[in-house]
């Protein structure tokens, strides 16, 4: 990086630290020497330029402090960064970029005025609007910081240019914001189908509000979450879109460097920080943050190929996995089979009982929103219910709401148990898995225990119809189902339809 643009680097924002720059000064319309280039400005307006070069190596987060008077209305930044062509299997230059007000830049406090990650190049806020990814409210005098974050960084190292404008004028009004309300309707007790990872404008989806609303009624859905990536700002987004057929939960997808983790159902406007890696030893400090907003903590697609989706934190602090993202692929089938050792593990008494949710993670056409879906029982259709449905596993996941589904186990004696639950039987005693499914065109159930899967059987061609199998608590500590698609390659299961959570046998 360009000597002049350094002023310190400090450990404040993840194990390999923060860097900080020079300041962005507009006490004057001339640059001082050693402050950056580029200065100007046309009646209320006044505009900086900030050029300088990352290395690769370069900390996590690097912040660009901007002194912003009195008398300014609105902040504006636009940023770009070069791409040089790099060698075969060689990261290139990839640069996110948000902005903390005059409160600061310290982990988890009051400063965070919004996130775009790498999804724009240019961004305002003022009391009265902002750009989606920001938060309306005062600009305030003090020192402000652009936070630009190298993901990656090529061998050559990334050459960034970025540009302040601030524009003069009276602060205006920042309008309270309507927040979407904790319950609808429902059915009373019931199960309920949701879709918990979703991405809109205010992050990197391509879809609005009203658009992803419109989605999740046309694909049955009772419930969603807002999940845009390290920012709250669609929590007020939702005007006039809920109702009594859909509960909109306000949440965050916290994308740390080492994983992705949805916060689902947090206090709406409550802001959860993601600047810290695994090695940080921090994410315990986070995950009860999520708990106290009133959210469930749920690492998202564990196995994903992605750089920085692999999920690096452990799961002794999740209240549920998501098993399942969007259409299913291997990175589903490795995720599904490591929560599987922890219902060996649980059963072994080595583990907690770590229930399995799935979620569409949508963005754009052609992604679909509810595929697939998470079904959860709850005594009403509100945040709480839904979260004490989720936590306790009562839930099993679909493709879509064309799929229905009922998983039992009973016993000799008129013992019965269902999703989640146990059936408390002597070792010995038999025990019959019951599954009933509908709109399974073509599928095969599968019944799986902490032996494998144990028993198959296709459905009719309708792909409605029941099917059983017999086995004793000695032969399994728990049982959940499967409905499969026919494989599509060699040796490999079919894609999924439908899987349940476990039902557990035995006594305690």
């Amino acid at each position: 990086m360009d000597r002049r643009d350094v002023l310190r680097l400090s450990a404040g924002a993840g194990a390999a630290g923060a860097l900080t720059l020079n300041g962005v000064s507009f006490a004057d319309a001339a640059p001082a020497a050693g402050r950056p280039a580029g200065a100007g400005g046309t009646g209320g307006e006044q505009t900086r330029r900030v050029t300088g070069r990352l290395p690769a190596g370069a900390p996590d987060f690097v912040y660009l402090p901007v002194e912003v008077p009195p008398g300014v209305r609105e902040i504006a930044v636009a940023y770009r960064y070069d791409r040089p062509a790099v060698p075969e299997g060689t990261s290139g230059n990839a640069c996110d970029i948000g902005i903390f007000d005059e409160r600061g830049t310290a982990l988890g406090g009051a400063g965070f005025r919004g996130w775009s990650g790498g999804a724009r190049t240019e961004f305002f806020l003022r009391a009265d609007d902002a750009t989606p990814g920001y938060l309306p409210g005062p600009v305030n005098a003090g020192t402000w910081h652009i936070a630009l974050g190298p993901y990656t960084i090529a061998p050559q190292g990334l050459v960034y240019d970025v540009s302040v404008t601030l524009r003069h004028g009276p602060r205006g009004h920042t309008p309270a914001p309507v927040h979407p309300p904790e319950r609808a309707r429902g059915r009373g007790r019931a199960w309920y189908r949701g879709d918990s990872h979703l991405h809109s404008v205010h992050s990197d989806g391509r879809r609005t509000p009203a658009e992803i609303a419109a989605l999740a009624r046309a694909a049955g859905l009772d419930f969603i979450n807002t999940s845009e990536h390290n920012t709250t700002s669609a929590h007020g987004a939702w005007d006039g879109l809920w109702g009594d057929d859909l509960l909109i939960l306000t949440g965050e997808e916290i994308t740390t460097r080492n994983g992705h983790v949805v916060a689902m159902g947090t206090d709406a406007g409550t802001f959860i920080d993601w600047r810290y890696r695994a090695r940080d030893n921090a994410f315990g400090r986070y995950a009860r943050a999520i708990r106290r907003a009133g959210g469930l903590v749920i690492p998202a697609h564990p196995h994903a190929t992605c750089l920085g989706c692999n999920w690096k934190f452990g799961l002794t602090e999740a209240d549920a996995v998501e098993v399942w993202n969007g259409p299913y692929t291997p990175d589903d089938e490795i995720t599904l089979a490591e929560w599987d050792n922890t219902l060996v593990a649980h059963t072994r008494g080595r583990a907690a009982w770590l229930p399995a949710v799935g979620h569409s993670d949508a963005h754009r056409d052609p992604d679909v929103v509810g595929l697939p879906q998470t079904v959860v029982l709850a005594d009403d259709l509100s945040r709480r219910a839904l979260q004490d449905g989720i936590r306790a596993g009562r839930v099993w996941i679909a493709e879509s709401s064309k799929i229905d589904l009922a998983f039992t186990v009973s016993g000799g004696r008129g013992e019965h148990a269902g999703i989640s639950e146990r059936l408390a039987v002597p070792r010995t005693d038999q025990a019959t898995a019951r599954l009933t499914v509908s709109g399974a065109l073509g599928c095969t159930v599968s019944f799986v225990t902490d032996q494998g899967s144990v028993y198959a059987a296709p459905l009719p061609p309708a792909g409605t119809g029941t099917v059983s199998w017999r086995t004793t608590p000695d032969h399994a500590a728990y049982i959940r189902a499967e409905v499969r698609h026919p494989a599509t390659v060699p040796g490999l299961p079919g894609p999924m339809a439908a899987l349940t959570n476990p039902v557990f046998l035995g006594r305690d």
